[in-house]
């Protein structure tokens, strides 16, 4: 039955991807919910939220407020916020109430900055579409706001898109990125979203940047109409302690396209006959191979994976409680959008 899913629990939504993209960079992010959507935030889709602090406020809205559009008392409710923070921006972060009663997120905008003084961002998630929607989203409307051309390029620096922990294995990988590309002969790595905004601001003067995921090409194709970037894609640290003969075997590999086709490469370079790349997240046309997969609901990939058709599946480990019949190998790639857990 469409839309029914038996086995694999929802993906992290793309108000939640918003939210990571701004997480930890000074500013005040303001879910405008009643309140459901920042607890699935903090409690499920974000894993730096007991070990880093941020400023991340729900708008609580009540029925009324939401029928009315109060969008005064939302503007007061920030600017109380800003009061008890040292918040260099203010973001607004759509959900299925705003959506729903068609928030207009522009007047929205020029109210809040009229009176906070501040840079205000609106991003117009849903709810109703995936992490990587909202990441797209959160970047653009990151660099739109603040990345200047403040200098020479700098031919030794290099910048990072893509590095949220909804779209890595471990929370360690944005360092070993850095340590990585440090070694191939960059000087300075900067990795969008550490350090606040300053690497952010400093977007315009590097000379190339790194995409990881899928979901920082637009805003990587952004950089480069502005500034002349170049960009390439790749996801340069994926060593596993997988104990196992790849040669002469046929793989699935379901995770976020980029990292995905960086591990095929590593199997191919191992021996495997075949590897096949799904997902049920963004496929880049420009980095998909004709027999790679998109998935839309749970009996695509069951009907895809649970059968003889490969010999080797690699994934989120939510994934194989949806595989009653596969007699294969399962080896565990960890992606925190869709299991919470890393």
């Amino acid at each position: 039955m469409k839309g029914l899913w038996k086995y694999i629990s929802p993906f992290a939504p793309d108000q939640s991807g918003a939210c990571s993209v701004f997480y930890g960079l000074g500013g005040i992010v303001v879910i405008v919910d009643a309140g459901g959507c920042a607890g699935n935030v903090c409690g499920f889709d974000e894993p730096r939220w007991f070990g880093k602090k941020s400023a991340i406020f729900s708008a609580g809205l009540r029925d009324m407020d939401a029928i009315l559009g109060r969008d005064t008392l939302l503007v007061e409710k920030l600017c109380a916020a800003a009061a008890d923070t040292n918040a260099m921006f203010a973001v607004f972060v759509g959900t299925p109430v705003p959506a729903v009663i068609g928030t207009d997120y522009q007047a929205l905008r020029r109210m809040a900055e009229k009176k906070l003084r501040l840079p205000v961002m609106t991003v117009d998630t849903t709810g109703m579409n995936l992490y990587d929607v909202g990441i797209e989203k959160a970047y653009l409307e990151l660099f739109r706001t603040f990345a200047a051309a403040s200098g020479p390029i700098q031919p030794e620096t290099v910048g990072v898109i893509g590095a949220t922990p909804l779209d890595m294995t471990c929370l360690e990988d944005p360092l070993h990125i850095e340590n990585m590309l440090i070694g191939q002969g960059w000087s300075r790595v900067l990795i969008y979203g550490r350090n606040g905004l300053s690497n952010i601001q400093q977007a315009g003067v590097v000379a190339k940047n790194l995409v990881i995921a899928p979901a920082g090409m637009a805003a990587a194709v952004y950089l480069e109409k502005k500034f002349g970037t170049p960009y390439t894609t790749a996801y340069p640290v994926l060593k596993k302690n997988w104990v196992c003969d790849f040669t002469g075997k046929k793989i699935l590999i379901v995770h976020q396209q980029i990292l995905a086709n960086a591990l095929r490469q590593q199997l191919l370079e191992a021996g495997a006959s075949a590897v096949t790349v799904a997902s049920w997240f963004m496929l880049n046309a420009a980095l998909k191979e004709p027999y790679d997969i998109a998935l839309r609901e749970e009996e695509d990939f069951i009907q895809l994976a649970d059968n003889q058709t490969y010999d080797i599946v690699i994934g989120d480990g939510l994934f194989r409680k949806a595989l009653k019949h596969f007699m294969g190998m399962y080896l565990e790639l960890p992606h925190f959008a869709v299991s919470g857990r890393m």
